[in-house]
């Protein structure tokens, strides 16, 4: 497989894991707990493989490929975390899924374009970075919520996260399909 089969596979499979760590980790849908929990670990897991299948298709995009491979420990993190929380460990599993979510931000960010190119792809491409990195910083921020109960007034900071990040891992996936 090529590096550009790589780079589309792994941003579609990543695309679909955020969407299903949204959709888990959403109150307002009529999941049971399991039910939450499972599309939790099945998409954090799929955000995971897809991150290091795109870190493997970045070829010579150094930073690009780093930033790749930082996500892909941040969501192996955060799935390390969940499977903590089936032991009932809930403030350690809290604290692991908050640091895998900053590392997935971080990955996020170490991976922009800053060469300075100014095309229309780019642009497009760091702004689903962008809005990724943003997402997982909520979703951190909403973990240190349930942590401290009362210290962030906005209750729902990481099911916005959540779909922030959604939203970029979409955008990420119709420029690598546009650049085709």
């Amino acid at each position: 497989m090529d590096n550009k089969s790589k780079k589309i596979l792994g941003t579609f499979i990543s695309m679909i894991g955020t969407i299903q760590a949204a959709v888990g980790g959403t109150p307002q849908f009529p999941l049971d707990e399991e039910q939450r929990y499972q599309f939790e670990i099945i998409g954090n897991t799929l955000q995971a493989v897809g991150s290091s299948l795109s870190a493997e298709g970045q070829g010579s995009n150094f930073m690009g490929a780093v930033g790749e491979q930082i996500q892909a420990i941040g969501n192996s993190t955060v799935l390390v975390g969940l499977l903590i929380y089936k032991r009932k460990n809930s403030d350690i599993e809290e604290r692991v899924v908050i640091s895998g979510n900053w590392l997935q931000a971080l990955g996020s960010f170490v991976g922009l374009d800053y060469t300075g190119n100014e095309n229309i792809s780019v642009l497009e491409s760091n702004l689903g970075g962008i809005l990724q990195g943003i997402g997982n910083s909520l979703q951190a921020i909403g973990g240190i919520e349930t942590l401290r109960p009362n210290l962030i007034p906005f209750k729902g900071v990481g099911t916005l996260g959540s779909w922030i990040q959604a939203t970029g891992s979409v955008i990420s996936f119709l420029v690598e399909i546009s650049d085709e």
